[in-house]
């Protein structure tokens, strides 16, 4: 497999993301109306847990803020295959929304014999019940289309800089911040897990992991961002292409100490083999968990600390007006603290890729054998 053919299967694996992203969407964004609630008095009370969870899941539209009684979002596109067969839509037509409190989800409008439910997870029904099958460019899917065109225009800016000037001009500006990550990656990740004479095999694809996700942790933390690496699919489906790699790239060596590790009893084999099939898999399952728990817990703990006026603002007007600088001061501690964050799970997610690419295509060492010839008692002179 080259250099291109890994850059393509990554991108093409992340498109599928599109088809596969309404299965594993988290808790939609309602509306700060249907996130409020309105008990016997008249008064309303703000929803905080519904508002956080709304915040970090995804949603058919891109929601920014509040101006007064109406949302500033920008509708996306729809695209639906029913009985009826295939609908495209603007997700405006679902605008009016209410709280069912006995089924516990939030319900729009009906528009052309269809719905959308927001409880686990937001998904579309159709009024008749029959099956609707959901492609459309949700929040997080042109969140990450968006992160692959400023990963190209990255790319392609830089190379052109190298294509002019050549590389033993001196880099500059933006070209000299892209070199030292990419030495970086070099240096730290790929020679040390991959060895000298195979690094440059998977170099292109460990940089596009690398930055295909810190630049989402980083568009995450923009005003109104979405939460694109915080959702486990995203990280499912990288962790799955990093699999994939893994597999392919495997050894016989790999996959005969894997099936029929040399020197163990046949008995212990029975025991052993399973349990090293079973680790196999647990790997991209650690990084999917890894990734995703680490970047949603970040977004939620940034949430917390800001609605906690909110809360204060509720008991008592003074306590919460009191808080502010306290809550401020948080959210800045931990703002700063998510961009780094950013940076180390991008790397870290990158490094262990490679640490599980490199185990799959080590070669065979034979340091063993060679101080098995040794005579008893002699002594090795550093």
């Amino acid at each position: 497999m080259s250099c291109k053919s890994l850059f393509s299967l990554l991108i093409v694996a992340l498109g599928l993301f599109c088809q596969v992203n309404s299965a594993f969407a988290q808790e939609a964004p309602a509306a700060v109306s249907a996130a409020t609630q309105e008990p016997a008095n008249g008064k309303k009370k703000l929803d905080i847990g519904e508002l956080i969870f709304g915040h970090v899941g995804d949603s058919h539209e891109w929601h920014f803020f509040e101006l007064g009684e109406k949302p500033v979002a920008i509708p996306l596109p729809m695209i639906l295959y029913t009985t009826e067969g295939l609908k495209i839509m603007s997700s405006a037509h679902f605008e009016e929304w209410h709280k069912d409190e006995a089924a516990g989800i939030v319900r729009s409008n009906s528009y052309e014999g269809l719905h959308m439910e927001k409880g686990m997870k937001e998904k579309v029904i159709a009024d008749n019940g029959s099956k609707v099958y959901d492609f459309s460019i949700t929040k997080n899917v042109l969140s990450m289309l968006i992160s692959v065109a400023l990963i190209l225009w990255i790319g392609f800016s830089v190379a052109k800089k190298y294509k002019v000037g050549g590389a033993k001009t001196a880099p500059s500006g933006f070209q000299n911040a892209m070199e030292t990550a990419i030495l970086f990656i070099r240096d730290e990740v790929a020679l040390p897990n991959l060895g000298k004479s195979k690094f440059n095999n998977y170099m292109p694809f460990l940089l596009t992991v690398f930055f295909f996700i810190w630049i989402n942790n980083l568009l995450g933390l923009l005003p109104g961002g979405a939460n694109f690496t915080g959702n486990v699919a995203v990280t499912l489906c990288l962790a799955t292409i990093s699999f994939i790699v893994m597999v392919v790239r495997a050894n016989k060596h790999f996959w005969g100490h894997l099936l029929n590790p040399p020197g163990v009893p046949f008995g212990v084999k029975i025991i052993l083999v399973p349990i090293e099939i079973i680790s196999m898999f647990i790997k991209p399952i650690a990084l999917t968990i890894r990734l995703f728990a680490n970047i949603l817990a970040g977004h939620i703990i940034i949430l917390c600390v800001i609605s906690i006026i909110f809360i204060f603002a509720g008991l008592n007007k003074f306590a919460g007006a009191g808080f502010v600088p306290v809550s401020i001061a948080f959210s800045i501690f931990m703002f700063m603290l998510e961009l780094l964050v950013a940076a180390i799970q991008a790397f870290i997610f990158t490094n262990l890729t490679a640490v599980f690419i490199g185990s799959a295509i080590e070669e065979a060492h034979h340091h063993d054998d060679d101080h098995a010839h040794e005579p008893e008692g002699q002594e090795i002179m550093m």
